[in-house]
């Protein structure tokens, strides 16, 4: 050690100091650290214990007092010149004992420098410039060889002087703390002294330096590693770092600072690798530049810094935020935290006081931070990375800037290296956030705060980096929260909480993103999208507002919901809008709300084609549900909760799409594409064929064939190059079709208000129970999850519905304003009624489970609303589209998890919507579709409501309003109101048919597929069991009797046979079964089809009642025949069930619907039906008026109708009808019908009308060519819906006996047959069973009373009818009456009739107190078509009456022949009007009328239990009686007595209605079974007969192709008749086209009728096929094919004179029967029999009363007293032809009187002069044939002319030919001579063959005044036999007459020659009395010879006279 100085002896003021210290070793002890040394010095301080117990505020004079003591000039005086002091090579050792050994700590030091020096020259104020430089140099401290301080150099140098202060700093070394090892060196020092000395220096002032001064520093290579106890050591340090401090700036700058924690971070590594991060590094500073300009005073702690601006520059920096560093780092700061429990609060006051004092700091500041990542590292979460490419702010007083550069957030899930790449923001890897630009301003002043980006701002989310963010947020949290008690700082968190709301309350914020877009992925396969483009927010003082260009709502990559400029408004104070909405509610009580506003002009919802949006919507709410239960805080209650805001939507357009598939849309557009240009090319081609034709032409045969050809093969290029080209511009121009639904709204506002009258829990639910007051409230309360109640009201202007790119609107609706009340509920599911959902978060969390309520939400509504226009359109050709609609729904709502069967569409609007909505619609509309395009526009059924009211009430749908149902189709029948329904009130009431309460909703919980075990108990699962409907029962009421203003309004229907047919295919369109549409494996669309709502109903029942109803019928558009139907009051009801029959088989198929309708009740009173008619044309305008011929059919004052369903196959007797069920049951009373042959033209022609359009249509149909099942081992068995039993064996013409017992009869019905007979005993007519068994045998009734009856089906009672009956050639009309009157019509099984399934259908008729009546003028009144009528008092069953009245006194009561008024008007008497009488003609009696018809039309159901017929053997012998005689139309009537009465004129007139008007039979019967035969035998003889079925299709083609042509010439039409035209060229069009198209029905119609003979022909030969039987029945055989039977027991005719009182004979007939066969080949066979009959003479003074009986008395049985049998061919050249003609009698006895033949020859031959002498010879006989061989001179017309009036033509006539002159009505139209040739050969027969065998006659005769009279003649009248002759009837009588007078010639000259000698020898014994006598006597016996057989006893010559003829 040396030591060296000098000291200047005259001031004593130190000069120069060395100290030199070489090799220092020293050891300190620990005892020295306690020695009483330092304890004393410690203790003699008391000044700083008491300074440090009481803290008081540092005075200023007691700064003034530390500066005089630290005076500068005096320290300068003190101070040497020079000093220099150095140490090498020192070594202090200290020890002390610890845990029992010793333990020595080494201080090393190398080398110690320390050099002073100051100037001398400086004047003595500022002496005081010394220049301080120290230097150390391996400076080392260890313990047990352990490094603690390793410095390898210090240097600094301070330099003063008079103009600058300036510190230059160098350091290196490094450094290694470990607190276990250290801690107890530290405890040898007294801290507590130190901390007192700083206390007490901190009150101590520095001296104020006015002077520029400058710090400089080196610090580089620096390492320090701190290990503190149980904490993991750290490390920090740094390459270099060097500051420089001046007067006006700071400058820092560090290189490379690190701080590392961590096991292992204590051992020196490598330097940082750039780019990277290395984990455990906490903090990385590549390099940090710290610039401070501007400051001054900077000691001065009264003045404030003004005008600084401060520089930050850091860059590469890296921070990391883990457990361990937070455990480091608190751990530190717990160790170097003074210990100041006391006096660290006592300054504050002082300070706190202080600061008002001092002026607001004026700063600017300037920062940026480039390459900055701060990663957050987690023990079990991975890391998060922040990486930020630039950060700058700037700020002053008044404002502050922020803008960052390039941020990405990402998300490090596993860390598998030790270092992680640090990457620029745009080059991370799957950032979780991302941002270009962010600019932050603030503007303190107007307090704004601006957040601008221009760059996009992109976030990626996932639940696993939710969950990631979440660990590292909640552990950078827990960081936080152990830092913060070390540092103390919760209350001033707690106080900077307290002014943030204030603060934050009044700031105004801004925020512009140019481009935000957020992507949370929801699953691993799902995400959703949220991109908002240049996006506002702007926040002022009680409003926000937040717009932007475009929105968008991403799923899954696909644009779902697009808005458009966006705008939304949170206002605290509701606008005046908003405020006057409110006030539309008087039931709202809250007075104003806070409010959001929310503006789209543009909204787009946009599906595409199969996305499943539901699989990621379900995704997402899982996803939401997991993040509430995650962030979930602990809810704390408050005592007033705020209202929801209120909610205000203004849409301009909304758009929702669902897309369609791709693939059809080009399809369909190419298919289009094809269709053009196969029309293209066509019209190519035939140019092309026009230029080729023009060439050959000009060269002839010189143009060459191959030139065509490659002309030809040119043209088919370019066809495929224009039609490639075509389809590849497709889509040029217009752009591609995309929706496969759009619906679209305009002009939306919606507004939902929430009210404190609306809000709560409780007050919810009695709002519930108010609104939905039909469903039971649970009794345990009804727990809630979701509840709300809102004061809705919207308005918009059109409401728009397309599918795809139809024309026609699905829904349109206009002017649509609504409001009420909505709630919206969602039950609690307690525990079974939750699901779970698995949100994958990844590894470590793995998945976590959420909990769902399964209970859907439900709507309760009190809604009203007015709309100016509702249209619906639907179709069944919009069904294939609205399935894949249907499909897209599917795909927007997830399933319920529960296992249930799904709900239908019906039951979950049920579960779902509750309460009530009324509707006020001006014009609702609906439009029924009814073809299968669905882009036609032109097809449909129109229902129109005017002033609609409908109400939607629970279970019920009223419609109120004037209904027009109209038809639409492009024809003449276009627009066509066929219903006019005014004044209607409709209502349809639904009943749910269900296990429980159809409205107890609340009672449906659903359940988890987990839960299920615990709830069922063996059954199938169903958690809508008791809800769920199993059928529906609907009831529809139409009430028309509802008050009006406008008055009455008649409801009519107008009704065209066009119409009906146009029904009948929209009802085929409608009932058709769809075709499932991408269904299947291919489409992956398993699911079973959906219930269809009409498979649902039950049972569904109708009622309507009208004040009064009007029907039009019209058989064509030029309304040439028509029906019309007035009715007053009337009421309809009628009831049908719904049966769903499986189809067999193991095909899966589906159920066939059937209807049965189980009751029918109809009233109707006061009908009037007219028959119309009308001369116009089918191009005439369609109108009703006078111009339309009306003629009266029927008439009834009271209908009622009752229909019920069959019941159950009981057991009814045949005989006892009275008690037979029947199906319909139809009563009317007080009919008037009118049958003429204008009525009978017109039914027939809409009969035949009908019955073509429904052949046409039955042999169109796909059913046409399907045989019948034949089931050929099928037994006997009973059908559900049959009447009576059915042995299928036995044939159906046998009757089969029922095996059960009837029961006996109960005393009601014994009563009632008492009560018939006392009814009977008043009636007129009794009639003796006798002869019923005749009755008996009639085919008519035998096939009536079979028992194979099925279905008893009509049973229709007339009370007091009539029928008026007018023939065609004759005036007058007859009336037919009856008092009771029953029609029965039963449905016979099917069976098998001469190889030819058939099925039968019998009427039988009753009539009893029948009564006919006839006019009596000969001449046709004027009036002819007035109607008359009896009244019903001349009907009704006689009683015994008063006559009061004269007229009644006049009358002849009940007996025939009696006269009866007759009244016109409906309800007026006949006294009133001034009407002509009426002849009774028949009495009152009884008659039975059966008709039996066989129909081809089977019934399916019946068809596949017929049995086939049995197959007899070839060999066996064919019995002629059991022979069935096979299906035959029968119709029989039965007579039991008849009281007759008829003049001449009645006579004609009845043979005029019978032959004429009843008898009416078609003309092309035979022509049609000649087809059909021939038909038959092609298929007989054809080798492979299903070659027919060809035939067949190509036949239905053809008649496919006119019925189109048809519809196209009509469209033509109507489309002409549309575009205005010239009226010429209008009518020329439309004349050729109604050409044509007359032409093409005149086609159709043949070839309807050759396919329906074709088609029936095939389908019996397919039966016959099926049973391996053969076609039997030969060429030659011919069946019957209709019946017709007349059966009299009794029946008296007189025969009246032309008054209709004085009688001329009287005609008595027993067991009469008459028969008409009419067979295939249009022949026929009449048969006529008569059991007894009597002629009487009622003439006055009739010597022979009896004119005509048997000689036989009467007999019962079958002995026949007549029989006329006649075989007629068809007429030929309209002459009839008999073939055979045979009448047999038996003997007669005839008493004939020559006045009464010639009475009655005029009454059935009037016209005819029977006195005229009869031509004789054979020459002239010919005289009597008017057609047949005929002389021409015979034909002319002076020939004819000289015949006269007896003679010729003239003499013959037909069947009416007793009609005289005077009785036939004048012709309509001028006859020409075919109308006359016709005529005449109408009236003429072709006898081929007569035979009238021999009869024995009685004969008596008396002619006239001088004739001789024949009293008991015996003669025999020979047989007659007559062959090949055209004779009238009248010739025919006159050619037996001729003929028996000759053969009777011999028989009475034999009489005569046998009576003479009688005479003589009588004479010769009488000679006595005189001879004069015997003379007298000879004379008068020769007379009687001459007059009979023409002999005189002067005259021998044959006479050729009558023996009737008068004499001459």
């Amino acid at each position: 050690m040396a030591v060296s100085g000098d000291v200047s002896l005259s001031d004593l003021r130190p000069g120069q100091l060395a100290l030199s210290v070489r090799t220092l070793l020293a050891e300190l002890h620990e005892g020295l650290f306690h020695s009483q040394l330092l304890l004393t010095k410690a203790t003699s301080h008391p000044d700083i214990k008491t300074t440090t117990a009481g803290v008081r505020p540092f005075s200023g004079s007691e700064s003034t007092n530390f500066r005089c003591k630290c005076d500068p000039l005096k320290l300068h005086q003190v101070i040497p010149q020079k000093v220099n002091v150095e140490f090498e090579n020192t070594n202090i050792t200290l020890s002390m004992h610890s845990q029992k050994r010793y333990v020595h700590l080494n201080w090393t030091l190398k080398s110690l420098k320390v050099d002073y020096s100051r100037d001398e020259e400086q004047p003595p104020l500022k002496a005081f410039s010394p220049d301080v430089k120290n230097s150390i140099h391996g400076l080392l401290l260890s313990q047990s060889r352990q490094r603690i301080i390793c410095l390898n150099t210090l240097k600094t140098l301070l330099q003063v002087s008079c103009s600058s202060l300036c510190i230059h700093v160098l350091i290196t070394c490094i450094v290694h703390y470990r607190q276990q090892e250290f801690s107890h060196w530290l405890d040898l020092f007294s801290w507590e002294q130190l901390t007192h000395r700083k206390t007490a220096h901190r009150k101590k002032r520095f001296p104020l330096l006015d002077v520029p001064f400058t710090v400089s520093s080196l610090v580089s290579n620096v390492n320090v590693s701190v290990q503190l106890g149980d904490t993991p050591p750290f490390a920090l340090g740094f390459i270099s770092s060097s500051s420089l401090d001046m007067s006006q700036q700071i400058s820092l700058s560090l290189d490379h600072f690190w701080w590392r924690v961590g096991q292992g971070s204590h051992i020196q590594q490598a330097p940082h690798p750039p780019g990277k991060h290395v984990w455990g590094e906490a903090l990385i500073l590549d390099s940090f530049t710290l610039q401070v300009k501007g400051i001054q005073h900077l000691f001065d702690s009264q003045l404030s810094l003004s005008g600084d601006i401060t520089y930050h520059i850091l860059q590469g920096l890296q921070l990391e935020v883990s457990e361990t560093c937070t455990l480091c780092l608190s751990r530190l700061l717990s160790l170097l935290k003074l210990r100041r429990a006391q006096n660290s609060l006592a300054p504050e006051p002082s300070t706190m006081q202080e600061l008002p004092s001092r002026l607001p700091p004026v700063l600017k500041l300037a920062l940026k931070l480039q390459d900055t990542n701060v990663f957050t590292l987690s023990n079990v979460a991975g890391a998060v990375a922040l990486r930020v490419d630039t950060v700058g702010a700037c700020g002053s007083a008044e404002s502050s800037q922020v803008s960052v550069e390039g941020v990405a957030l990402v998300v490090l899930k596993t860390l598998t290296e030790s270092m992680e790449p640090c990457y620029p923001a745009d080059q991370a890897s799957s950032p979780i956030l991302s941002l270009s630009s962010l600019t932050v301003s603030y503007q303190k002043n107007a307090c704004i705060l601006e957040v601008r980006s221009q760059d996009a701002l992109a976030m990626q989310w996932t639940p696993s980096d939710h969950m990631f963010l979440y660990q590292h947020v909640c552990e950078s949290r827990s960081c936080w929260s152990t830092l913060s008690v070390v540092v103390d700082t919760k209350q001033k968190e707690a106080a900077s909480e307290s002014l943030a709301p204030s603060s934050v309350g009044s700031l105004n914020m801004c925020v512009d993103l140019a481009n935000a877009q957020l992507t949370a992925h929801v699953a691993e396969q799902n995400f959703v999208v949220i991109r908002a483009d240049a996006l506002s927010i702007s926040k002022q003082r009680g409003a926000t507002h937040v717009k932007a260009p475009r929105l968008v709502f991403n799923f899954d990559g696909n644009d779902i919901f697009s808005f458009s400029e966006p705008e939304v408004h949170m206002l605290d104070e509701p606008p005046d809008e908003l405020q006057q909405h409110r006030a539309r509610f008087p039931f709202l009580t809250t007075p104003r709300n806070h409010a959001w506003l929310f503006s789209f002009p543009t909204l787009t919802v946009e599906f595409p084609y199969q996305y499943n949006f539901s699989r990621t919507f379900d995704k997402a709410i899982s996803v939401q549900k997991w993040l509430k239960s995650l962030h979930r805080g602990v809810a704390q209650p408050s005592e007033t909760e705020r209202l929801p805001p209120d909610l205000f939507f203004r849409i301009g357009q909304f758009s929702f799409v669902f897309l369609d598939d791709v693939f059809e849309i080009k399809l369909r557009d190419n298919y289009e594409l094809m269709k053009d240009e196969s029309k293209e090319s066509a019209k190519r081609l035939q140019l092309l064929d026009r230029k080729v034709a023009e060439l050959r032409k000009q060269h002839g045969e010189l143009l060459p064939a191959r030139k065509i050809e490659e002309l030809y093969a040119s043209l088919e290029r370019k066809h495929i190059e224009i039609y490639i080209q075509r389809s590849r511009r497709l889509y040029a121009n217009t752009p591609m079709r995309k929706s496969l639904l759009t619906w679209t709204l305009t002009q939306l506002e919606l507004v939902a208000l929430a009210d404190q009258s609306l809000h709560g829990p409780e007050r919810i639910r009695q709002l519930l129970r108010e609104i939905d007051g039909v469903s039971p409230f649970p009794r345990d309360g009804l727990p809630l999850v979701v509840q709300w109640c809102r004061a809705i009201r919207f308005k918009l202007s059109a409401f728009l519905v397309r599918i795809r790119d139809y024309p026609r609107y699905l829904f349109e609706i206009r002017d649509w304003e609504l409001s009420g009340r909505l709630i919206g509920t969602e039950q609690d599911g307690q525990l079974r009624g939750r699901r779970k959902e698995v949100v994958q978060l990844g590894q470590p969390w793995g998945e976590v489970t959420v909990h769902r309520n399964m209970p859907p939400l439900k709507f309760y509504y009190d809604l009203s609303s007015t709309i100016s226009l509702y249209t619906i359109v639907w179709g069944p050709c919009w069904d294939p589209a609205w399935t894949l609609i249907g499909q897209a729904v599917d795909l927007l709502t997830k399933p319920t998890a529960d296992p249930s069967p799904l709900l239908t569409w019906w039951d979950k609007s049920r579960l779902l919507l509750h309460g009530c909505w009324h509707m006020d619609i001006d014009q609702a509309n609906l439009h029924q579709l009814a073809t299968e395009d669905p882009y036609n526009t032109t097809e449909n059924m129109h229902w129109e409501w005017n002033k609609l009211n409908f109400a939607w009430n629970p279970g019920q749908f009223v419609f109120k309003g004037d209904m027009d149902v109209n038809v639409r189709t492009a024809s003449k029948y276009d627009d066509i109101c066929f219903l006019h329904l005014p004044n209607l009130c409709m209502t349809l009431d639904l009943q749910w048919l269900c296990h429980g309460n159809p409205h107890d909703h609340h009672a449906v919980m659903l359940c988890c597929a987990e839960n299920v075990a615990d709830v069922t108990s063996g059954q199938p699962h169903d958690s809508y069991r008791a809800f769920r409907s199993e059928n529906l029962n609907l009831s529809i009421t139409m009430d028309l009797n509802q008050n009006s203003d406008r008055g009455p309004c008649q409801p009519r229907i107008l009704l065209y046979s066009s119409t009906l047919r146009w029904m009948q295919n929209f009802w085929a369109t409608w009932t058709s079964v769809s075709r499932p549409i991408c269904r299947g494996k291919l489409f992956h669309s398993l699911r079973p089809s959906r219930k269809k709502l009409g498979q649902h109903y039950k049972q569904m029942s109708y009622t309507a009642a009208f004040p009064q109803l009007q029907v039009h019928y019209w058989a064509s558009f030029a309304q040439q025949r028509g029906v019309q139907l007035e009715c007053s009051k009337g009421h309809v009801f009628t009831r049908g069930a719904q049966r769903l029959i499986p189809q067999a088989g193991t095909v899966m198929r589906r159920l066939i619907s059937e209807w049965n309708v189980t009751q029918m009740v109809s009233e109707l009173s006061l009908v009037t039906v007219h028959l119309m008619s009308s001369t116009s044309d089918e191009t005439a305008d369609h109108q009703i008026n006078a111009q339309v011929k009306k003629t009266h059919l029927l008439s009834l004052s009271s209908l009622s109708y009752q229909r019920q369903s069959n019941r159950i196959e009981e057991e009814v007797d045949s005989k006892d009808e009275s008690n037979a069920f029947y199906t319909h049951k139809l009563c009317l009373v007080d009919l008037r019908a009118s049958w003429t042959t204008t009525n009978r033209n017109i039914a027939f022609g809409l009969y035949d009308g009908y019955k073509k359009a429904a052949v046409l249509k039955r042999n169109l149909s796909t059913e046409a060519l399907k045989g019948l099942r034949i089931d050929t081992q099928l037994e006997a068995k009973k059908l559900k819906r049959s009447m009576s039993t059915y042995s299928s064996s036995a044939p159906p013409s046998t009757p089969v006996i029922p095996a059960t017992i009837r029961p006996e009869k109960s005393q009601n019905e014994g009563t009632s047959m008492l009560q018939k007979l006392i009814e009977e005993t008043d009636k007129f007519v009794v009639f003796s069973e006798e002869d019923a068994g005749v009755s008996d045998q009639l085919c008519g009734i035998a096939a009536c009373q079979t028992d194979d009856v099925y279905n008893r089906n009509w049973c229709i009672e007339l009370v007091n009818c009539q029928m008026m009956l007018r023939g065609t050639e004759t005036a007058g009309c007859v009336l037919v009456s009856a008092a009771k009157a029953q029609l029965l019509q039963c449905e016979h099984h099917p069976a098998w009739y001469n190889d030819t399934l058939k099925q039968k259908t019998t009427w039988t008729c009753s009539l009893d107190c029948m009564q006919y009546f006839a006019t009596m003028e000969p001449n046709p009144s004027e009036q002819e078509d007035l109607q008359l009528w009896l009244e019903v008092k001349n009907i009704e069953e006689h009683r015994q009456r008063n006559l009061d009245t004269v007229q009644e006194l006049m009358e002849s009561g009940q007996a025939v022949g009696g006269m009866v008024s007759t009244t016109t008007d409906w309800n007026q008497p006949s006294q009133v009007q001034e009407t002509q009488q009426v002849q009774r003609i028949i009495s009152r009696c009884s008659c039975r009328m059966y008709y039996i018809g066989y129909s081809h039309d089977i019934d399916p159901e019946l068809a596949t239990q017929i049995k086939p017929p049995e197959i007899r053997d070839r060999h066996e012998k064919e019995d002629l009686l059991k022979k069935q005689a096979g299906a035959v139309d029968t119709f029989t009537l039965i007579h039991n007595e008849l009281e007759i009465s008829t003049n001449p004129v009645q006579y004609a007139m009845i043979l005029d209605i019978v032959n004429n008007l009843l008898l009416h039979v078609e003309p092309r019967r035979k022509e049609h079974s000649e087809k059909k035969q021939r038909v038959r035998f092609q298929l007989e003889i054809s080798s492979n007969p299903e070659e027919q079925r060809s035939s067949i299709l190509h036949l239905q083609e053809a008649v496919r192709q006119h019925v189109a042509q048809i519809r196209r010439l009509e469209k033509q039409i109507y489309s002409n008749i549309r575009v205005s035209l010239r009226g010429d060229e209008l009518s020329d069009i439309n004349l050729r086209l109604q050409n044509q198209l007359n032409q093409e029905k005149t086609d159709l119609q043949m070839k309807s009728e050759e396919l329906n003979i074709l088609i029936r022909c095939f389908k019996d030969f397919q039966l016959q096929r099926a049973n391996k039987m053969e076609l039997r029945k030969p060429p030659e055989d011919v069946s019957v094919v209709r019946r017709t039977e007349i059966y009299f027991a009794q029946a008296r005719w007189c025969l009246t004179e032309e008054d209709g009182q004085l009688g001329i004979a009287e005609l008595e007939l027993q067991r009469f029967m008459y028969s008409k066969l009419n067979k295939s080949d249009d022949t026929a066979e009449h048969l006529l029999e008569l059991g007894w009959f009597t002629m009487n003479n009622l003439l006055p003074n009739a010597a022979y009363k009896v004119v005509l009986r048997p000689q036989s008395p009467c007999q019962s049985g079958r002995q026949l007293a007549l029989r006329i049998f006649s075989k007629v061919r068809p007429p030929v050249g309209g002459i009839s032809v008999k073939e055979h003609f045979e009448v047999n009698v038996v003997p007669l006895t005839i008493q004939l009187m020559y006045q009464f033949f010639k009475r009655m020859m005029g009454f059935f031959f009037p016209g005819r002069n029977v006195e005229e002498e009869e031509v004789g010879d054979e020459e002239d006989k010919f005289r009597l044939v008017t057609t047949g061989v005929v002389k021409p001179r015979q034909l002319s017309e002076d020939s004819i002319a000289g015949l006269g009036p007896s003679k010729g033509v003239t003499q013959g006539i037909n069947r009416t030919a007793g009609v005289r002159r005077s009785f036939r009505k004048p012709p309509e139209h001028p006859v020409d001579d075919i109308d006359k040739m016709k005529e005449r050969a109408a009236m003429n027969n072709s006898f081929i063959y007569i035979k009238i065998p021999q009869v024995p006659l009685c004969v008596s005769y008396k002619g006239e005044k001088s004739s001789v009279d024949w009293k008991d003649l015996n003669l025999v009248l020979p047989c007659l036999e007559y062959h090949n002759n055209t004779w009238t009837w009248l010739d025919f009588a006159m050619a037996v007459k001729r003929d028996s007078r000759k053969a009777l010639v011999a028989q009475m000259i034999k009489e005569k020659l046998r009576l003479k000698p009688a005479v003589v020898s009588e004479s010769r014994g009488k000679v006595a009395e005189g001879k004069a006598d015997s003379s007298v006597q000879q004379q008068e016996e020769d007379e009687k010879a001459r007059l009979l057989i023409g002999l005189s006893t002067n005259d021998k010559s044959s006479s050729k006279k009558s023996i009737f003829s008068r004499r001459k």
